[in-house]
């Protein structure tokens, strides 16, 4: 089993993956994935191409910090008892009540307006319908 590299980042190509681009004077390019291959078709410069180098600095271990570590650790209780007090909030505030509980308060329920209609304007609605 034979391991390229990749002409452009130089990450390790395994067999039956990658592009292989074969120039007119029978150099041969490998490509670990199609974004080095568009890049190298764009003529741009591996050791200049910024994202790479964003990349390579997600793979850095981040420093650690005891007292961020400890402050963070303390805090998260606090958050979530924030997050459940205002989920019971919404919930209370937004949520449909149940028939049975609208039945037995009916300050929770909209008055109900009488409306007048006139027997003339009710034969014109008729009559439009028809």
């Amino acid at each position: 089993m034979r391991l390229e590299k990749c002409w452009f980042c130089s990450s390790t190509i395994y067999p039956g993956h990658g592009i292989q681009f074969v120039r007119n004077d029978a150099k041969i390019f490998r490509f670990c994935r199609s974004k080095c291959h568009k890049n190298f078709k764009m003529k741009r410069n591996p050791r200049k191409d910024s994202t790479f180098d964003f990349e390579r600095k997600r793979n850095r271990p981040e420093r650690y910090d005891r007292n961020l570590a400890e402050n963070v650790l303390k805090a998260i209780p606090k958050i979530d008892k924030i997050r459940v007090s205002r989920e019971e909030r919404h919930h209370k505030n937004s949520l449909v009540k149940a028939r049975s509980v609208l039945q037995q308060d009916p300050s929770l329920t909209l008055p109900k307006i009488k409306v007048k209609v006139s027997q003339q304007q009710s034969e014109e609605n008729h009559a439009m319908e028809e």
